[in-house]
């Protein structure tokens, strides 16, 4: 026993290392306000969606509703073969909107990867310097082209992350996925406080199109069903580091949409989780084995305490410790994002090493479903 004794303890010596080093790369990244700075930056919104009638008003509305000149925007949807009345909603909206230049696009499938294939077939046509990406079941800040804006008028960037979270129900299960994505963010934030980004989400993800282009955009990874927005930034970090940032604004953060059912929500992280052995970044490799290995040597301690091989104290201590750690950047995150908005997520704490690690073995071997189509691994 004492062999493993000292594998629990270096991992977790491993663990409070890359999270502490997360959690001081997260204060890096300093908060940008908006100068008010006369708009110039002319911006493409390209828009995949599949079966979102029920979402899709909500983000159009907050396109409208957008505190920047419409004649610097061009929106551009796809969509990627709906069988519910997506597209009609979409013509309502641009029937009461014709300020917007707005492009209705079918997707076509040319790889494993839908949401890859349906950028890729609005790139031909985008008119502007400029490329955001966003979901069909999210909804924009008023203010948030006029930061972008005011961001690229004074750093010399050609790639821009920023912050996505989740609008809950006052309900456990949301409250969960609020903390599962709080870390995400705050891994994600950190790392570029750290000069190794290697995460962003594709809800809120900007870029010159003549990058996309010199990238050779989705090539080499549109095999792999997901990861439209983190390997095009880790090959943008391969090639100009110095040009692509985080923009970390309250005025930029972009709110979507909790799963309500469990097995959507596994999916989700499966074919998040999926992408990982995929990465170009070692340090991002690092970090998933680091997570991965720190909550498996949860589940194991506990199995070794109920058969009696392992001291409950010992387990104990290295869940406080654990639970510690993440609090700090969980709480760092929490603050910037929702302004403080949650209590001790002990609950989510006991619940996470299990529900973790299933999805990363899972995710490993298995298949996995999503907007009603089969993905294989």
């Amino acid at each position: 026993m004492e062999l493993i004794y000292i594998i629990s303890l270096i991992v977790l010596l491993i663990y409070i290392y890359s999270i502490a080093r997360l959690f001081f790369g997260f204060s890096n990244v300093k908060v940008y306000e908006n100068k008010n700075l006369v708009p110039k930056t002319r911006f493409s919104l390209i828009v995949p969606f599949r079966n979102e009638e029920k979402n899709l008003s909500k983000l159009l509305e907050s396109f409208s509703e957008l505190n920047y000149p419409h004649d610097l925007i061009e929106i551009i949807m796809i969509d990627d073969f709906s069988k519910d009345q997506s597209e009609r909603v979409y013509i309502q909206w641009r029937m009461k909107n014709d300020t917007f230049d707005t492009t209705l696009l079918e997707n076509l499938r040319l790889s494993n990867s839908p949401k890859k294939d349906a950028i890729a077939r609005a790139i031909p046509i985008v008119k502007n310097e400029w490329i955001i990406t966003t979901d069909a079941d999210c909804v924009v800040n008023k203010n948030w082209l006029l930061t972008i804006d005011n961001y690229i008028q004074e750093n010399n960037v050609e790639m821009i992350a920023s912050s996505v979270i989740y609008k809950t129900k006052n309900n456990w299960f949301h409250h969960f996925q609020q903390m599962d994505l709080l870390s995400l963010q705050g891994t994600t934030i950190g790392s570029f406080g750290l000069g190794k980004p290697f995460m962003c989400n594709g809800a809120n993800f900007t870029y010159k199109k003549q990058l996309f282009i010199d990238l050779d955009g989705f090539n080499g990874n549109n095999k792999i069903a997901s990861g439209d927005d983190v390997f095009l930034l880790q090959k943008a970090t391969q090639k100009s580091p110095e040009k692509v940032h985080f923009l970390k604004s309250k005025d930029t953060i972009v709110v979507t949409k909790p799963e309500n059912d469990l097995f959507k929500l596994f999916m989700q992280r499966v074919r998040w989780a999926s992408k990982t052995s995929s990465y170009s970044s070692l340090y991002a490799k690092f970090l998933a084995i680091t997570v991965m290995l720190m909550n498996l040597s949860l589940i194991l301690s506990l199995w070794f305490v109920l058969i009696q091989k392992m001291d409950w104290k010992i387990l104990l201590g290295t869940f406080l410790i654990k639970y510690f750690i993440d609090y700090i950047l969980l709480f760092k995150t929490n603050k910037f994002l929702l302004n403080g908005r949650f209590i001790l997520p002990l609950a989510s704490s006991l619940i996470y090493p299990f529900f973790a690690s299933t999805v990363a073995i899972y995710s490993l071997f298995g298949n996995y479903s999503w907007k009603g189509r089969r993905f294989k691994k």
